[in-house]
């Protein structure tokens, strides 16, 4: 498992279809050691702190696997590493293997696995492809946020080292389609149990379940 990656970015004010708006999901990579800290990288910022970033949603990593099957979809050979708004590019740590609550080493930083990643119209402006958030959702190919539990200098090329595995064994796709794709109670009274699983994402269990 390796840091492909690391990509940061200010927030900026961007105007589309006569919607202005901040955002930090125009991230660039960067070279050499960047410090990570409890709630970000530096140089790193998000424009709306009401549904980013926080403790929960440190960084959010994105895996490069899934390049290729996004410039196939939409026939584009022009991607660059944080294309869909990811500080951390990496290979090999899949959501369907990752699970919440699952923590690594990277350089010289630790991080947990909290809550997989929900995309909003920002992605679909970015992308230039009206809905994409919709089908990035359904498709399950979502990345996850984590959170810092060792500040530390990271780079481009560092290894990612497992640390612990979460007792609760739910991964990344699996949180994520109980809440968005299958919405089975089973599944979300199991997601719940998982003590690292982000706050909101508890709420939003808690509410699917008193609709069960």
């Amino acid at each position: 498992m390796k840091l492909l990656s690391v990509n940061v970015s200010r927030p900026r004010t961007v105007s589309i279809d006569g919607r202005t708006y901040s955002t930090g999901i125009y991230k660039e990579a960067v070279s050499g050691p960047v410090q990570l800290r409890r709630l970000n990288l530096d140089g790193d910022g998000q424009g709306d702190l009401k549904n980013h970033g926080g403790e929960h949603q440190a960084v959010y990593c994105y895996p490069q696997e899934h390049y290729a099957y996004w410039a196939d979809r939409l026939a584009r050979d022009d991607f660059e590493y944080g294309q869909f708004g990811e500080n951390f590019t990496t290979l090999g740590l899949l959501e369907s293997e990752v699970c919440i609550g699952d923590s690594f080493r990277i350089g010289a930083a630790t991080i947990q696995v909290t809550q997989p990643r929900v995309p909003c119209y920002k992605l679909a402006n970015k992308m230039g492809s009206q809905g994409f958030d919709k089908v990035f959702l359904r498709v399950n190919r979502s990345g996850f946020y984590v959170r810092v539990l060792e500040e530390g200098a990271v780079q481009a090329g560092d290894q990612i080292a497992p640390l612990s595995k979460d007792p609760v064994g739910m991964t990344v796709a699996e949180v994520k389609a109980a809440l968005y794709l299958d919405k089975e109670p089973s599944a979300a009274e199991r997601a719940l149990q998982i003590v690292a699983l982000s706050p909101g994402w508890k709420r939003s269990f808690e509410k699917l379940l008193t609709r069960a």
